[in-house]
């Protein structure tokens, strides 16, 4: 299978942060990896600015390194390297003041797509997208790429949206969620939406619940002075999980376009029910063989941050009515997983006798690690002696099932800065859409702040507080295992 490559338009692409972790680690090497396949144009530029003094050759060394670093050895090129690294550029800016704008103004080249990457504190969002607007920097074919957080409740979001609003229209507003291009939630809309097999089935009547997972092995070392502000909710809930969330509800769009999709994933979030306190399960993790707990991590021995979280929601139309939606996700787990899991009902009688039991089907979609897709089903056991039933997987990995194609599935990153190049909004939340999920989310937190509740402990290598199985066992159900 030939993979179908479609270029672009030429473009310069301002990167501000652009000696910053993220730009080296993720914006750069995904810029790389497009123009080694062939889609970035021959005079495609990367700017980079930021506040450090640095010339043009030392910023093509910066790019250099990153990409030895984080680019596999199988994709290194020393020729196409000298080649891409060619057409980075670098000029130093005061994101706060005047300094720099002359200059980055002066490298603008007329008649081609401009973007704005900010890759910088949220604080900054504000003033870079004032400047670009009263530099006369940015032309009504620009767009902005604006990194989360969007705020860290509906009045800061708010704002927000209302000061890059002062200087760029919505349809240039490009607010990233990583998750969002990840090959497996992207193929979640196809299989929905391109099999007649699953949509007849993806309601109430047929799914008895839905579990969402987000785990990760790491704990909070190194960013626990922000973190420690943020908490699971703010950080995972409210903006990758519910956009998970989004994608597994929402009705079919009329197409697929940019703000038919939108519609519809603001359409669940404004159906979801509030959630009620035992609905909810907040943990934090404890010191284990030598690893520092959340307390040491955080710097703040009287935290009451969740570091953990775990809730059961309810999206209130005529398609899910009564069907649970399980949310996890927290640090220091067991193992690195995330998926979606849709399990199906029971069949409404068994042929086979009680003993065999009941099994539903399952269908899992990954995220990470190895992406796919997996549909458990129920078949005969093979061999002599009578109907046995047992549960089989029909597995498959898109590296696998794709061949080397599949192997080499793109980087979130790299496909969705192609996508702002291209001018398509799909993959990207819109100004209501964040301001709708912060007013659903802000009286949660505002609840257990008021009533003083402090984290359940859990033990780091686990899957959680022990309430969080709870949570799940006394509806009779039971998380899946993460593993």
């Amino acid at each position: 299978m030939v993979s179908r490559v479609i270029p672009v338009d030429d473009f310069d692409l301002v990167i501000f942060g652009g000696t910053g972790d993220l730009a080296r680690r993720k914006i750069i090497p995904g810029l790389y990896r497009r123009f080694l396949a062939g889609q970035m144009p021959e005079k495609a530029r990367i700017i980079g600015a930021a506040r450090g003094e640095m010339d043009d050759a030392g910023y093509r060394k910066l790019i250099t390194d990153a990409l030895n670093e984080f680019v596999p050895a199988s994709k290194r090129d020393a020729t196409t390297i000298e080649d891409f690294v060619a057409q980075a550029h670098y000029t130093p800016i005061d994101a706060m003041g005047d300094a720099g704008w002359k200059d980055l103004a002066a490298l603008m080249r007329p008649d081609v797509i401009r973007a704005f990457y900010f890759s910088v504190g949220p604080r900054l969002f504000g003033p870079l997208a004032e400047r670009l607007h009263d530099h006369k920097i940015a032309d009504d074919d620009s767009r902005i790429v604006v990194e989360k957080p969007f705020g860290r409740d509906l009045e800061s979001a708010r704002a927000l949206n209302k000061v890059l609003a002062s200087s760029f229209d919505e349809h240039q507003i490009y607010r990233i969620d990583h998750y969002l291009g990840k090959e497996t939630v992207q193929n979640l809309m196809a299989v929905r939406f391109g099999n007649i097999l699953f949509e007849p089935l993806w309601n109430a009547q047929y799914v008895d619940h839905i579990q969402i997972t987000v785990a990760e092995t790491v704990g909070v070392g190194g960013r626990g002075g922000y973190y420690d502000k943020s908490g699971a909710m703010r950080d995972m809930i409210q903006n990758h999980l519910m956009q998970l969330l989004c994608l597994i509800a929402m009705e079919p769009p009329s197409h697929f376009d940019p703000d038919a999709v939108r519609d519809e994933k603001l359409k669940v979030i404004r159906a979801l029910d509030p959630v009620e306190r035992d609905e909810i399960v907040r943990g934090q993790y404890r010191a284990d063989d030598g690893s520092p707990s959340y307390i040491e991590d955080s710097e703040n021995p009287k935290s009451t941050t969740e570091s953990f979280i775990a809730m059961r929601v309810h999206v209130s139309n005529w398609r899910w009515k009564g069907t649970p939606i399980y949310l996890r996700t927290g640090k220091k787990l067991r193992a690195r997983a995330s998926e979606i899991a849709v399990v199906f009902k029971d069949p409404p009688h068994s042929i086979f006798g009680p003993q065999e039991g009941r099994r539903g089907n399952v269908l899992v979609i990954r995220l990470q690690p190895d992406e796919g897709m997996n549909l458990r089903v129920t078949i005969k056991e093979p061999g002599p002696g009578g109907m046995r039933l047992i549960e089989v997987p029909l597995d498959m990995s898109f590296a696998e099932a794709l061949g080397e194609e599949g192997a080499d599935i793109p980087d979130a990153y790299e496909r969705l800065i192609m996508d702002v190049i291209r001018g398509n909004q799909t993959l990207f939340m819109r100004g209501d859409e964040v301001e709708a999920a912060w007013a659903w989310t802000d009286p949660i937190i505002a609840a257990w702040e008021e009533r003083g509740d402090k984290p359940k402990p859990y033990d780091a290598g686990s899957s959680g507080p022990e309430d969080a199985l709870m949570l799940l066992h006394k509806d009779g159900r039971r998380w899946r295992e993460i593993k």
